[in-house]
């Protein structure tokens, strides 16, 4: 007779049989992390991941149980070698923050105790309100103002969207939803924003056609009188400008709009003011910097990345809202049964984070930020700040003492865009496909890992230094290397060409 699920059966779990091993296979991969990190610089930056390892990581389902060291001995023959390379020092491609000791022995601890950061009477949920206090004081928000850990940057911009499209819509969007409006609302940014300012738009049913992306001055902020013009014109068809977004630290460039001047325009206009700041925002955290990203402080929603400047390993993003109301007004829901707090336990408190965004499940992404400052402090973080800044500006100064490079962008912050000027004569098209081969070259070397993007129309090998571990002489390596990388790419043209 086959089995049932009532059939009495011994009962099992998932817990080791021998804790003493675990422990100590626990305290072999702490060695090895805290090794890697140790000895960062012994290691390429990045590599591809071979064969051999791909085929591996593609077998089927397991269904019986292995040794737990068999299949971390697996984790350290086919992952562990091929990160992105983000720990590396030569790492500034995109913008990736770079971690450090203490936040990965958190990450540790948040996993280890499975905390669900929904907003229980817990010290997570303590944890988080008092970090998300710090990042209203580093940010000038007042301190009753509302806020949430989340993913990263993009879920930051939509959370801090979606507040001020219900804020500003005049109608109840929630119930009625954005077709019941009588205008179309409008949204406006640079067409240097980031491009998840444009997927929330379409995710918060605006639709793209409700984007306005506006030209840029020489250093590639918003044109404020293209903003005017474009808020008037939309008026006059009869839409609803209902946002505007400001960035501090574009993506491509570290371009900072003129924040000040938007929060102007925004109250004039009866706009909501969104700054993504991903990045940039943390430079309030240096007195000498902080001036740059003057009126973030205005802002009514702010979206930024504690993984990005703030040397976080993923995932941190944040969110603050002025409004506190607002923001719960955007998320709340009438509870249901089994979520109503009664008068003690753990859901007796009276605030929910999962009243305030997308997610009811939440992993304790504050406990990191908590250690990490706690560790540093805030002034060291600022210095590690303005000391990315310094290395970007002692960059812009090698390219521009090397004849055969050439800055692509202002450096108003810690985006270097260069390219190689090429062969004398060379068209742009082959400039560009040159500028391309060296950034190939350069990370496939594993001696340096920028990224690419399109400035002005032309392609340009783009450095975020994001990373505390960065030293003056790996730009200089960089530099070097940019060079060789251009030799190597014209002496195999001339052989491919023979």
């Amino acid at each position: 007779m086959s089995d049932t699920i009532d059939t009495i059966q011994a009962e099992e779990g998932l817990d080791p049989q021998d804790w003493d091993a675990m422990r100590r296979l626990g305290h072999r991969m702490v060695d090895d992390l805290v090794a890697t990190l140790e000895r960062v610089r012994e290691r390429p930056v990045w590599q591809t991941v071979p064969e051999a390892s791909r085929a591996f990581l593609r077998q089927p389902l397991p269904q019986d149980p292995r040794d737990p060291r068999d299949v971390y001995e697996d984790v350290r023959a086919h992952v562990l070698p091929y990160p992105t390379g983000n720990l590396h020092p030569r790492f500034w491609g995109w913008v990736m923050g770079t971690g450090s000791p203490m936040a990965m022995f958190a990450e540790m601890l948040a996993s280890g105790l499975n905390w669900n950061v929904g907003g229980f009477d817990d010290s997570a949920s303590l944890v988080e309100d008092q970090v998300l206090g710090w990042c209203k004081q580093i940010m000038g928000f007042p301190a009753d103002a509302s806020g949430l850990f989340v993913s990263g940057g993009s879920m930051a911009n939509f959370v801090g969207l979606a507040v001020g499209r219900d804020a500003r819509a005049g109608i109840d969007v929630r119930r009625r939803g954005v077709a019941s409006a009588a205008a179309r609302p409008v949204l406006y940014a640079s067409r240097e924003t980031h491009s998840s300012n444009v997927k929330a738009a379409e995710l918060l049913g605006l639709g793209t056609d409700a984007v306005r992306l506006l030209p840029v001055d020489a250093q590639y902020r918003i044109d404020l009188d293209a903003l005017r013009a474009q808020i008037a014109t939309d008026r006059a068809a009869g839409a609803h400008p209902f946002a505007v977004v400001g960035n501090a630290g574009t993506v491509n460039t570290g371009a900072i709009d003129d924040l000040d001047a938007l929060a102007d325009i925004a109250a004039r206009e009866g706009m909501w003011f969104h700054v993504d700041g991903a990045f940039g925002a943390l430079a309030r955290l240096h007195p000498d910097l902080a001036p740059l990203v003057s009126g973030i402080d205005r802002a009514d929603s702010l979206a930024f990345d504690l993984h990005k400047w703030g040397y976080l390993p993923v995932e941190a993003g944040c969110v603050l809202v002025r409004d506190a109301r607002a923001h719960q007004d955007a998320f709340a829901v009438k509870t249901a049964a089994y979520l109503k707090p009664v008068h003690g336990g753990p859901s007796a408190r009276l605030s929910k984070f999962s009243d305030l965004g997308v997610q009811l499940s939440r992993g304790f992404r504050a406990l990191k930020a908590w250690m990490s400052i706690q560790e540093h402090g805030a002034r060291k973080l600022g210095r590690l700040v303005r000391q990315n800044v310094a290395q970007a500006r002692y960059l812009a100064g090698l390219v521009a003492a090397t004849p055969e490079l050439e800055l692509a962008a202002p450096v108003p912050l810690n985006v270097v865009c260069f390219r190689h000027r090429g062969a004398p004569g060379s068209s742009p098209e082959a400039q560009d496909d040159l500028n391309r081969d060296i950034l190939v070259r350069l990370q496939e070397s594993g001696e340096a890992v920028p990224s690419g993007t399109v400035v002005g129309g032309r392609f340009a090998i783009r450095v975020a230094i994001t990373n505390h571990r960065s030293r003056r002489s790996d730009f200089d390596l960089l530099v070097r290397a940019t060079l060789r990388a251009a030799e190597s790419v014209r002496d195999a043209r001339v052989t491919r060409g023979a």
